[in-house]
Parts: C-alpha cells; sequence; structure tokens
C-alpha cells in the first residue's frame, strides 16, 4: 500500500521560513506533498530553502516580504494564488529574533517605544495582516487552516524581553478571534507555542549558562529541534485536525509542568546515580 501524503495538493504559506523552525516546516510541508511559498525578509534565505525543496522533487516558490508592510503580505498572497492557484495553509511564524533585538528588549522601564513598535510590527501586526489577506483565498477554496506561532514567553513573567512577551500573549487573543470570526467558513486558526527549541537564534541569544537552567526544566532527556516543531503545525495544517480550532498547543518537553525545583531534583538524582 502506497503512503498517503498529509497534506498532498494543498498549497501552504510559511513566513520566517528562512531558517529554524520556518525553515524544517516548509520542508516537512514540502515531503507531504504541499506547494509552499518559502517567504522570508532575508531573501536570499528563502531563495535557499526553496531551492532545497526542487531539488528533492518538491514544489516551492520563494519571496522576500517583510511581513509587517500590507502591499507586501498581499503580494505574498497573490503569490500563492499565481504560482499554485489556490491557498489551504499559512503559518505565520516570522518574529524578531536577532540578538540585538533581543538586547534592546529589557524591562519595562529601559524600553524605548522604537523597540516595543518594532517588535509588535512584526509579530503582532505581522500575524494580523497575515490572515487578512489569506482568509478570503481560504474562504475562496472552500476553507483553510491557519497556525500563529507564539512563545512560552507568553504564559511567563521574565526579566527582560517584555516587548516579545506581550506581543506573543496578543497572538493567542488574535488567534481565537480568526477562530470564531470565520470558522462558519471553515477557516481553522490555532496557536503553538514551544519552549525551548534548538533554532540558530536560539543557540545565537542563549548564553550556556542560561541553555543550562532552562535544559534542567525539561522533563526529557533531550532538547526540541525545528522538525518536532514542524511535525505538529503538519498535522495541524492537515485533515487529521479538521475538527481542531481556538486551540494552543505546547510543545516544550514538559518544561512548564511542574515546579522547577522538581526537574532540578532529577537533574541532581541523575547525576547522582552516575557519579
Amino acid at each position: 500500500m502506497t503512503a498517503v501524503r498529509r497534506v498532498e495538493g494543498k498549497v501552504a504559506i510559511v513566513t520566517g521560513a528562512g531558517s529554524g523552525i520556518g525553515e524544517a516546516t516548509a520542508s516537512v510541508l514540502a515531503l507531504e506533498g504541499a506547494s509552499v511559498v518559502v517567504d522570508d525578509i532575508r531573501g536570499a534565505e528563502a531563495e535557499r530553502v526553496a531551492r532545497s525543496i526542487t531539488e528533492e522533487g518538491g514544489r516551492a516558490v520563494a519571496v522576500d516580504a517583510d511581513v509587517s508592510d500590507e502591499p507586501q503580505v498581499a503580494a505574498m498572497v497573490a503569490t500563492a494564488l499565481r504560482e499554485f492557484g489556490r491557498l489551504d495553509f499559512l503559518h505565520n511564524n516570522a518574529a524578531l529574533t536577532e540578538p540585538t533585538q533581543f538586547a534592546r528588549d529589557q524591562a519595562v522601564a529601559d524600553m524605548t517605544l522604537d523597540t516595543w513598535e518594532r517588535v509588535l510590527a512584526t509579530n503582532l501586526k505581522g500575524v494580523m495582516l497575515g490572515c487578512k489577506h489569506a482568509v478570503p483565498a481560504m474562504i475562496d477554496n472552500g476553507g483553510g487552516s491557519i497556525v500563529n506561532m507564539s512563545s512560552g514567553a507568553a504564559k511567563l513573567g521574565d526579566f527582560h524581553l517584555s516587548a516579545y512577551a506581550a506581543s506573543k500573549a496578543a497572538l493567542h487573543a488574535l488567534t481565537r478571534s480568526v477562530a470564531v470570526q470565520y470558522g462558519r467558513d471553515s477557516i481553522r486558526a490555532n496557536t503553538v507555542v514551544p519552549g525551548l527549541i534548538l533554532t540558530p537564534a536560539a543557540e545565537t541569544n542563549l548564553t550556556p549558562e542560561k541553555r543550562a537552567m532552562l535544559a534542567s526544566n525539561v522533563l526529557l532527556p533531550y532538547l526540541g529541534r525545528p522538525v518536532d516543531v514542524a511535525h505538529l503545525v503538519l498535522f495541524l495544517a492537515s485533515d487529521e485536525a479538521r475538527y481542531l480550532t481556538a486551540q494552543e498547543f505546547v510543545i516544550n518537553g514538559g518544561q512548564t509542568a511542574h515546579q522547577p525545583t522538581y526537574a532540578q531534583e532529577l537533574e541532581a538524582r541523575a547525576r547522582r546515580a552516575g557519579s
């Protein structure tokens, strides 16, 4: 029996697809039969990912849309319709994660308005614009699925990343609004909430000390990789998830399922057992 690919014939847009979770998701979707619009503000990276997909026998086209710019987002959706004839899935994954931006995103009293507005422009406004222009195209096609990428930062306070956390928390309300407003048009909208995932950005931004501290609170003996999140997004894009909407899917290895001291005690016990 020939295995049925889970998104065969569907057309997807993945933003922020030039690296990390976005790249892994675009590649997994293509492997499972979707035609993919690979978007990244870094055009050369989008081209690289799209080329890799086509070299493996998939269908992909690269665009370098800035998701905070409405005409560019409209053109991105138009590209999907022009190149592939329809739109079934949107993965709003693009976010500001550069080390210099994270360094400026500090406690509220130390926050500049420029930093605040720049983060929300990409992380929140960009998602709204993606939904705004994708939803009508999906309705014309009989429905579709939207997955918005949140973060564990949306759920827990911290000493920095105030703007990033606020943008991701607002994303949950926006996702529910889209699910309510367009559910009768067969549009599903869900949020994925990753914890510590070893993306290139995480590898760059995290000091060894912070990475070790976060890893000590993960219940599994390994950290998540971009492909782990990509497979969850694939499921939500597929018809297997046809009755799931307005939901939040946390993928963090159990990082927030316990008191932090519990995981630290387990780690200490494991070290003692190995000594």
